[in-house]
């Protein structure tokens, strides 16, 4: 294989795997751009890379925009091969896409051309889909369309939580980028076209959107518990107006056991309490934070 001189950016946990993996395999890159410790709050998943960076050799440039002018001059000036983009919000316009001599490859934790757009990992939950995908693929002028380089396809277990979802996706990028980068290096550029007809796109969620309504069956409220914790905001209620974040919970009893309003909290257990859901069906709240003790009377109901 020829020298490859790669421009790798990222801020995030999968990010930090895919520069690992890449150092590990003797590719480090030449530049690392990626967030300063000051812009963590952007992301819920921020990782530090220029500490393991530096420790490869590799310099390291700060930056908040990726299209700024001053961003993609850095990259030129490093004079990749090729650059590759592992957990970065923001679209990458043609400047910094031509900045590297054989251009620039994304990563997208989805089996494009399905569940292109933002906050992927949840809504793959959400939508209750049994199958997923990593993807890598040349960034153009769209959303997640470029044509794909390499994609590995896995199951979504029913019980499926973000965590969970996010390490097998973790697990399948630190295979497929240094695949991919020797694949590049010795020549293998080509990429196989989307399918356009069959994107769909997922909007972006806010943390906002993780307040559980009581009114929903108890399934959708579970759903939505294991699709937005750990390493995101979380699922959240309100007791008496604190701030309650749902960290675990699984259903404690079918509809008709306990009669109540919902959002009503119906028994303590011996691991947390109970809420009757809109669907008559109960929970059990397994795990929280917010809350020194356990909500005795009512939790609120979203947009009450």
């Amino acid at each position: 294989m020829t020298s490859m001189r790669i421009a790798f950016v990222g801020a995030v946990e999968g990010s930090l795997v895919a520069l690992n993996a890449l150092i590990d395999d003797g590719l480090a890159p030449i530049l690392v751009v990626t967030l300063a410790p000051e812009a963590a709050h952007r992301h819920s998943d921020f990782a530090d890379l220029a500490a393991p960076a530096r420790r490869a050799e590799a310099a390291v440039h700060f930056t908040g925009n990726i299209n700024a002018p001053e961003t993609v001059e850095a990259i030129r000036a490093a004079a990749p091969d090729l650059t590759m983009v592992v957990g970065w919000s923001q679209i990458c316009r043609e400047p910094f896409r031509a900045a590297a001599r054989l251009g620039t490859l994304g990563y997208h934790p989805a089996p494009l051309p399905r569940f292109r757009g933002r906050a992927v990992i949840p809504w793959t939950i959400l939508a209750g889909e049994e199958t997923t995908g990593s993807t890598v693929f040349w960034l153009d002028e769209g959303t997640d369309s470029g044509p794909i380089v390499a994609q590995r396809l896995f199951p979504v277990a029913p019980d499926e939580t973000a965590r969970s979802l996010y390490d097998k996706h973790t697990g399948a990028l630190a295979q497929l980028v240094p695949l991919v980068a020797r694949r590049v290096a010795a020549g293998d550029c080509v990429g196989t076209a989307q399918d356009h007809s069959l994107a769909s796109y997922c909007a972006k969620r806010t943390e906002a959107d993780g307040e559980i309504d009581w009114r929903e069956p108890a399934e959708a409220v579970l759903r939505l518990v294991r699709a937005v914790g750990d390493p995101y905001p979380g699922a959240f209620t309100h007791d008496a107006g604190t701030k309650i974040r749902i960290e675990a919970a699984r259903l404690l009893a079918p509809r008709g056991r306990f009669i109540g309003l919902a959002g009503q909290v119906q028994t303590h257990t011996a691991e947390g309490f109970s809420v009757l859901c809109g669907d008559g069906a109960a929970i059990e709240v397994t795990a929280w934070s917010g809350a020194a003790s356990k909500p005795r009377i009512h939790v609120k109901l979203a947009g009450a």
